[in-house]
């Protein structure tokens, strides 16, 4: 649940810290004091749209932040360990910083996030329900997406959306193929010829570097053999030899140290500097042992030369790019077979309708079984809302096949005994379409696995007994989880566990929002004040004292 709010220069907020507990609470107040404000402010702290006109004016960025509570197994939980975000068990801090601009920053337990990663949680975490939410259900869309979401097919619904979109690409593609038959011919032959004529080359992408130095030695065979003989014989050939005379100095240097031992390292060196050099002669001779001169061999890798160049010139690449172009040609020739090949598209076309067909049709049954429990839940609690009689029906009949499937869902409605079925946007009035919407809204949370529910001033166009009856439901949905309800009828402020008073004031000049918790006192007045305007008389208090104790013996 909900355990704090703190909110820094957001819109009319200037400072606010609010601690919320559980059970069914309220957020009250003049029209315009600023009630939906905090909601909103709650809701940017979970992932909402960041915008610059959200910070206070005169202010550099605008701060908020929510401290919520879960079952340490639960999903939030959960989510978090898999995001390795998880803080202390059992609770999470989520903080948003909305900068001059719109820019924004968001942290989950002190770490940086997306505000995807926010919104992500905040599912987890509480379901709102808006103020202008029931017109929503005018809309056929919409009509479905509750229909889902109440029967928990959404995960369904876009896995089917994912399935249709594979269908109408393979179906684009067996569509391209048979317009471009003869293109595509064409780029078969081309990369057909590209591929035969590298693999014959077969060329590993080291083999050229590898053929330049082999060529290079082959080339240079004699010189490097009358070379390497020659610095041989200039280090030990003759009595002339560069050995042959390092050891007479080395002589000389002995009967020195004799003389004088610091002269030993010098000694040393030199007789270090000697065996390699001797080492150097040996080596080379080894080296020209070795050397032949064959020009059968330098012919081969000069034909094998030419011929590696000459297919580079064909292909107009370098030919360090030729094992590249290989590889190339190999897929866009693998590419362009399957492109050519109308009767394995026509095959994979086939075969993604049907795995299409076979997920839209088991949606269409799993809609069609769940739809008349869920209309029978609304129409019972349509009857407590002033609408004894009423009914609501929700009709899934064969429509036009899509993304969503195949089904056509329809709202209709009987408001009042008596009446027939109609569609809801050709039935309801105003008032009607809030008390559905409300009864909607009411089964769906008492099913959505959200620990706090939230609903911003859906109450708009109810009154008198009916608002009576919705008070008692927010409160025994509040029996369960936390639920916080902005509202204007006293009705439904009086079956509130507690109360939040909103109002306006002026510091500096400029309009501020504030928030005061109600005792059990100030409670009697703020809903005697909404119950009788600005004076509040002993009458309007006694009759908010009545709701109250009306409410809790509910």
């Amino acid at each position: 649940m909900l355990l704090s709010l703190t909110i820094r220069d957001f819109v009319l907020v200037h400072r606010l810290d609010l601690a919320f507990a559980s059970g069914f609470g309220v957020l009250t107040g003049e029209t315009g004091a600023g009630k939906s404000i905090l909601l909103g402010a709650l809701n940017l702290a979970l992932g909402g749209r960041a915008e610059g006109d959200l910070i206070r004016q005169g202010a550099e960025r605008a701060e908020i932040a929510a401290e919520f509570s879960f079952p340490d197994e639960g999903p939030a939980a959960l989510w978090l360990r898999a995001q390795d975000l998880a803080g202390d068990p059992g609770v999470c801090l989520v903080r948003r910083v909305v900068e001059t601009g719109g820019r924004s920053r968001a942290q989950i337990n002190g770490v940086s996030v997306t505000q995807a990663q926010l919104k992500a949680l905040g599912e987890f975490l509480i379901d709102i329900h808006g103020q202008h939410a029931h017109y929503s259900l005018l809309k056929p869309a919409r009509q479905m997406e509750i229909l889902d979401e109440a029967l928990g097919l959404a995960a369904d619904a876009a896995a089917l959306a994912v399935t249709w979109r594979t269908w109408k690409a393979a179906e684009h593609s067996l569509a391209e193929a048979t317009r471009q038959g003869e293109t595509l011919a064409q780029v078969l032959a081309q990369w057909q010829w590209v591929a035969d004529d590298l693999q014959r080359l077969a060329l590993p992408a080291e083999e050229w570097a590898q053929i330049q130095v082999e060529h290079s030695r082959l080339a240079h065979a004699a010189d490097l053999l009358a070379g390497s003989q020659a610095v041989a014989t200039e280090l030990a050939g003759d009595e002339m030899a560069t050995l042959t005379r390092l050891s007479g100095v080395r002589q000389r240097l002995v009967s020195l140290v004799e003389i004088d031992p610091q002269l030993a390292e010098t000694q040393a060196l030199l007789d270090s500097a000697t065996a390699e050099l001797e080492e150097a002669a040996r080596s080379l001779n080894r080296y020209a042992e070795r050397i032949e001169i064959d020009p059968q061999a330098l012919s081969q890798i000069e034909t094998r030369m030419a011929d590696i160049s000459a297919t580079a010139r064909r292909h107009q690449v370098a030919v360090d790019a030729l094992p590249e172009l290989f590889v190339t040609a190999q897929q866009r020739l693998a590419e362009a077979q399957a492109s050519a090949d109308l009767q394995a598209l026509q095959l994979a076309a086939n075969e993604a309708e049907r795995q299409w067909q076979r997920a839209a049709d088991a949606l269409s049954t799993a809609r069609a079984h769940g739809a008349a429990p869920l209309a029978g839940a609304v129409t019972a609690v349509m009857q407590e809302l002033a609408m004894a009689g009423g009914r609501l029906e929700i009709v899934v009949e064969r429509g036009l096949a899509g993304p969503q499937g195949q089904d056509s869902v329809t709202f209709q409605v009987a408001p009042h005994a008596g009446q027939g079925l109609k569609p809801l946007a050709q039935t309801a009035s105003g008032g009607e379409l809030s008390r559905i919407g409300l009864a909607l809204q009411t089964v769906l949370a008492a099913d959505k696995g959200s620990d706090t529910l939230v609903f911003d001033e859906v109450d708009a166009g109810i009154g008198g007994r009916v608002a009576s009856v919705l008070g008692q439901k927010l409160a025994a949905l509040g029996r369960g989880r936390q639920v916080i309800c902005v509202t204007h009828l006293p009705q439904v402020a009086a079956a509130a566990d507690y109360q939040f008073a909103v109002s306006k004031k002026l510091e500096a000049g400029q309009a501020t929002t504030v928030v005061q918790p109600l005792s059990a006192a100030a409670r009697i007045d703020e809903i005697a004040r909404m119950l009788g305007g600005l004076e509040i008389t002993e009458t309007t208090r006694q009759h908010a004292s009545e709701l109250i104790g009306k409410a809790a013996a509910a």
